[in-house]
């Protein structure tokens, strides 16, 4: 699907929850949220990832049971509306197989399938998958994180968890990988992993981008609403586009594809 080169695909954002860093509380209501859903996929999302626990810095945790009740009714009632592909944002087992029963196609884990059973899950469900890197988990990814050599850290990491996956049987071509922009990062890390975003080519499978309305934008920009970050969002999708991104994680779905499009245009004629 996301081995095509020449077409980056988008991954529109639904957050089933109250407290998302962005859009928090605007979709927790089915109605909304299957709606905002559709709405994505009309503005040309090629993938709606669907998450029902924040993952925002310091993040309450939330029990499985209340992460199922949010994304589950969402996941079946716009898999039965349309067949845009339907990520589901966990990184927990039981919700991965629950949300793939409801019609989910893929999985997007911020742990990079470090639940007992996820590696095994997504071989059996043989479905495509990307891994993320997160420094411990949300409620202290942000308290002083530290790297000796940030790219080369996670480089390693998702390495090895590429690695795990194939050995267990997943196929490499379904794989991504996502450095995790902001996840357990300062904005000098942000910004190192940015500029050198072209030594993750080298994991051999497909790079997912999420910068879309983050905190880095805000530092870098000024704005603290990060509902008005697009402009800023945009920039960073660019660059990614530039370097060879394949899948972008955003809020803004017709912005990015507008000026993706716009962007491929004037390559084109140069």
């Amino acid at each position: 699907m996301w081995q095509d080169k020449s077409t980056p695909l988008i991954m529109g954002i639904v957050n089933v929850t109250p407290d998302s860093f962005s859009d928090g509380g605007q979709f927790l209501n089915l109605t909304h949220a299957v709606e905002h859903a559709l709405r994505l996929s009309e503005e040309g999302a090629d993938i709606l990832d669907i998450g029902g626990e924040s993952t925002r810095p310091n993040a309450p945790l939330v029990s499985l049971q209340e992460e199922m009740d949010r994304v589950l009714p969402v996941i079946e009632a716009v898999s039965m509306e349309i067949d845009t592909l339907i990520s589901i944002d966990t990184r927990h087992t039981q919700t991965m197989r629950e949300a793939i029963a409801c019609g989910a196609r893929m999985i997007n884990d911020v742990q990079a399938l470090q639940d007992e059973g996820a590696v095994e899950l997504v071989a059996e469900k043989k479905i495509p998958v990307c891994l993320m890197h997160m420094k411990n988990i949300p409620q202290t990814m942000q308290d002083h994180p530290v790297y000796k050599d940030v790219v080369e850290e996670i480089f390693v990491f998702l390495q090895e968890r590429i690695s795990v996956c194939v050995q267990a049987g997943i196929s490499q071509e379904t794989i991504c990988a996502d450095v995790g922009i902001g996840f357990g990062k300062t904005l000098e890390h942000n910004l190192i992993l940015l500029k050198h975003f072209n030594r993750f080519h080298d994991l051999g499978v497909s790079l997912l981008l999420g910068t879309s309305r983050k905190s880095f934008i805000g530092q870098l920009s000024g704005q603290n609403e990060p509902q008005k970050r697009v402009g800023g969002s945009i920039a960073s999708a660019l660059y990614g586009l530039q370097n060879g991104v394949e899948l972008f994680r955003v809020h803004d779905v017709a912005e990015t594809k507008e000026a993706f499009q716009i962007y491929h245009a004037l390559a084109q004629e140069a």
